[in-house]
């Protein structure tokens, strides 16, 4: 047992996190997002929403400070309403990191699938609310 350490942060996921170097990229995934078949390192949190894994990693971990987006969120595809999660994503973000929102970007859906490939680990949720997908930059820990 570790203190400090968010209750939905496993085992697994605390040995992900101290992995990744700088630059290095998670996707935090909704329960629709194809994480099994888009990752190479593949954590399950069941019962875990998008904001509070995000909260969570964030205190362990800074989002890259040299990139200007270091925050991607999946983009609602035209005429699909976007969901009121992404202002939760926006708040929880800015609550954060001193840069605010302005270290978030939209990233088209196939991009976004594209990109989560390429991440060093994806983070399945059970989060419910549609769009419910991030990627997340580690940065240099100070």
């Amino acid at each position: 047992m570790l203190k400090g350490i968010p209750d939905v942060i496993s085992p697994q996921l605390l040995m992900i996190l101290d992995e990744m170097g700088h630059g290095d990229q998670l996707v935090i995934g909704d329960s629709n997002f194809p994480a099994a078949s888009n990752a190479k390192r593949l954590v399950r949190c069941d019962g875990v929403g998008l904001i509070q894994m995000i909260d969570a990693v964030l205190t362990l971990y800074p989002l890259d400070t040299y990139v200007p987006h270091p925050v991607g969120i999946m983009a609602v595809v035209l005429g699909d309403p976007v969901p009121p999660l992404h202002e939760q994503v926006r708040k929880t973000i800015a609550k954060q990191d001193s840069r605010g929102e302005a270290v978030i970007e939209m990233v088209e859906r196939f991009a976004f699938y594209d990109r989560a490939k390429l991440a060093y680990a994806i983070v399945s949720t059970t989060e419910k609310q549609p769009y419910g997908c991030v990627i997340l930059t580690k940065g240099v820990v100070r």
